[in-house]
């Protein structure tokens, strides 16, 4: 069994999810959407949602054999339709272990089997050098940073754009 793998969502993995996302340091380098305190029922909820979709497109980062941090897509629409955003977050106790390369590498290839995409890309903050450094790792480039676009905990940042293009 690999040490990192994806895996669909389980019902049962509600508690190690609400205790890994209701974490500042993860709330400060996500979107305002995930909710902060992040309780049990913010993960069922979560887990819900994702056992709904079709195709899967979020998924449990397991990593010797438990739950340690969440990774998925989204698939855009109208003209924008084979471009795909990943997002992703780790337990702060694994960081700087190669756990989020991993697995960004794992959903890369997942994107590239199953689902119709040219363009894979992600937002990062201006100060979260250490995601910039997983996407570089699987072969995105900056392709942009949009000055002053994000608002987080009431500071004004930089957003990072960084791109994967596959071939068409």
């Amino acid at each position: 069994m690999n040490k990192i793998f994806l895996r669909p969502w389980h019902r049962d993995d509600a508690a190690a999810l609400a205790v890994i996302a209701n974490n500042v340091h993860i709330w400060n380098n996500v979107r305002d959407n995930l909710p902060l305190p992040y309780t049990i029922n913010d993960a069922k909820s979560w887990i819900q949602f994702c056992k709904a979709q079709n195709p899967i497109v979020n998924f449990a980062i397991i990593y010797e054999g438990a739950v340690a941090g969440s990774i998925g897509c989204v698939l855009q629409k109208d003209v924008y339709r084979k471009n795909v955003e990943i997002g992703y977050f780790l337990d702060e106790k694994l960081w700087g272990h190669g756990i989020a390369t991993e697995a960004v590498k794992i959903l890369l290839s997942y994107i590239e089997i199953n689902l119709d995409a040219i363009r894979i890309y992600a937002e990062v903050f201006a100060h979260n050098k250490a995601s910039m450094k997983v996407l570089q790792k699987n072969g995105f480039v900056l392709e942009s940073i949009r000055r002053n676009a994000a608002i987080k905990n009431n500071i004004i940042s930089d957003d990072y754009v960084w791109v994967k293009l596959l071939p068409c």
